[in-house]
């Protein structure tokens, strides 16, 4: 009976994590091809839903500890779902952030875009998707790959955000500086979106290998 509960809830987190990086794949959409009602979508819509789900999620975490009391391996996947759902709702949140900002260039300015963005998104994106993933295969090799992943995108977070520093020191006008600190306010929101799927992807390596790796260090034993 608690093994059926526990799957349950793991279907019902990957669908709290398909809506969360729909929201933020969507977030770049709407910014890049310049439609707002996508973004206006992702704050109304979206974001309400992704609170409740989280909610629900929680709760039925909370439910299952206090049922079934259960013990060594499934009780670490319970408090897991409960960690990650915690990490899905502030994925959301950086979603909206992107929107809002997105939001900000698109009524105000001409489009001004990195072209290094679309591509840090798609990584950010697709490292959420793979630490969910890995999570719910206990895929130790998918998580190590996510933790590899988040070097790239600091990288293309460091270019966009040294190339924009340039670009408004060297302005010095309202019309160019308050885009590209918009800009740049999406560029940090992907790349704690790329953190937070790293964190994900580092708890499911010490879930299924008891091997504790530390955030931009290397791998020790735990």
């Amino acid at each position: 009976m608690l093994k059926e509960q526990i799957e349950s809830l793991k279907l019902r987190l990957v669908r709290y994590a398909r809506l969360v990086a729909d929201m933020i794949e969507r977030s770049v959409k709407g910014f890049i091809s310049r439609q707002p009602e996508i973004l206006e979508e992702i704050i109304t819509r979206d974001e309400p839903r992704a609170n409740e789900l989280e909610l629900e999620l929680e709760e039925e975490c909370i439910s299952l500890i206090a049922q079934f009391e259960p013990k060594a391996r499934e009780l670490r996947t319970v408090l897991m779902v409960l960690g990650i759902t915690n990490d899905l709702e502030r994925l959301a949140d950086h979603a909206v952030n992107i929107a809002e900002a997105a939001g900000t260039i698109l009524a105000r300015t001409p489009l001004h875009m990195e072209s290094e963005l679309p591509r840090m998104a798609a990584l950010a994106i697709r490292m959420v998707e793979d630490s969910i993933q890995a999570f719910i295969e206990e895929d130790a090799a998918l998580a190590r790959k996510v933790c590899q992943s988040d070097n790239a995108v600091d990288e293309l977070a460091d270019l966009i955000r040294g190339r924009l520093v340039q670009t408004m020191v060297e302005a010095r006008e309202t019309v160019i500086i308050d885009p590209s600190l918009s800009v740049l306010k999406i560029s940090a929101n992907l790349e704690r979106i790329a953190d937070l799927s790293t964190n994900i992807g580092e708890d499911v390596i010490f879930m299924v290998e008891g091997r504790v790796i530390k955030h931009h260090k290397q791998e020790q034993d735990g």
